[in-house]
């Protein structure tokens, strides 16, 4: 349940506008509204919700909710009055609706809340800013930057000369964007860094010589880039960050790395230089991936794996060094079974 200091109550909602905008089947009364969204157990008479575990089966049977998005499994269990949206897919349904009552929590917003350019930001007067950009105070913005209208820039983020950003973008608070060009409808949260040097060095007994990172960071349309993730510029080469491709919190990406489209990339993954990631590859959370490798599209890498040659399309790897899954498996369960038996045999012994 939101809180209204922070996300304004939405305008009531007609459950039959629900169903049409997500394509659900109604089953109930399309003429009541809602006007929240909120969890099962909590849900009250004008609230949205949705069922797709049968974890949560004894609170959907409970709920007092007005709507709720279920799959056609679940429907008879549904308490009296409560109108089903069924969907095979509840939860994508329910991020649809929820995105148009709380449109404010779908990016970040301003924090000064003035429009326009405010008094305090810094902005070179060689900059280019189409009609309809936000800066808030202390926000920076270099020579020849370019942002395209409907884009916000918070307040204390740098811009660095020549940085593209396109439309309809959000920049966080503290975040730095510098030797990038930013497609359309990216949002980059609080105190990401894009653009700033790779990890290059000649290593030698002699010490270790800095090797210039003249590449770029290109990251294309409808990406989203979590707090304090870094991403390196390229060395020689460019990093490229591919269309739709969501990365969670405390990320690194390095220098030349290739991400595909659609890609989910979760908190704590680092991705050594010059990896290539194919489309909707998912990395969980605290992966280590080597550099100089491909894992290939829709491959599934598990939390915490290892991840040191190639993977292959449609694998699903874990373990460190990471293996396909079944294997990884088979082999830990080997192991517990010759620690169990070990520990068997010297209890004999004694």
């Amino acid at each position: 349940m939101s809180d209204p200091r922070f996300f304004a109550p939405p305008a009531p909602l007609a459950i039959a506008d629900i169903a049409a905008l997500t394509g659900a089947e109604l089953r109930g009364d399309g003429a009541r509204t809602v006007s929240g969204t909120a969890p099962l157990e909590r849900a009250g008479p004008g609230d949205l919700t949705f069922l797709d575990n049968k974890t949560y089966a004894d609170a959907f049977r409970q709920t007092r909710a007005a709507a709720c998005f279920v799959t056609p499994e679940f429907t008879a269990g549904a308490p009296e009055g409560l109108a089903l949206l069924v969907s095979k897919d509840p939860y994508r349904a329910f991020a649809t609706a929820a995105g148009k009552l709380y449109p404010a929590a779908m990016r970040p917003g301003v924090i000064f809340e003035d429009e326009g350019i405010v008094p305090g930001a810094y902005i070179h007067p060689d900059a280019r800013l189409e009609a309809g950009v936000h800066v808030d105070p202390g926000a920076v913005i270099g020579a020849r930057a370019e942002i395209g209208s409907g884009t916000v820039v918070s307040a204390n983020a740098v811009i660095g000369p020549d940085v593209r950003i396109g439309r309809e973008c959000a920049i966080g608070p503290n975040a730095t964007v510098v030797h990038a060009l930013i497609g359309n409808r990216v949002i980059v949260h609080t105190g990401a860094r894009i653009g700033q040097d790779g990890f290059g060095f000649a290593m030698s007994p002699r010490g270790h010589l800095k090797v210039p990172q003249t590449g770029r960071v290109i990251v294309q349309d409808d990406v989203e880039i979590g707090a304090s993730t870094c991403i390196d510029r390229g060395s020689t080469r460019d990093t490229i960050i591919g269309e739709g491709t969501k990365i969670d919190n405390l990320v690194q990406i390095a220098h030349n790395v290739v991400i595909g489209r659609h890609c989910v990339i979760v908190s704590h993954v680092g991705i050594s230089g010059s990896t290539k990631l194919g489309d909707f590859v998912v990395i969980a959370g605290q992966a280590g991936v080597v550099g100089h490798i491909e894992i290939g599209d829709g491959a599934q890498v598990g939390a915490q794996a290892g991840v040191m040659n190639n993977v292959p399309a449609g694998a699903r790897y874990g373990g460190s060094p990471a293996q396909p899954v079944r294997d990884w498996l088979r082999e830990t369960a080997f192991i517990r079974r010759l620690a169990k038996k070990g520990g068997a045999d010297k209890g004999r012994e004694s």
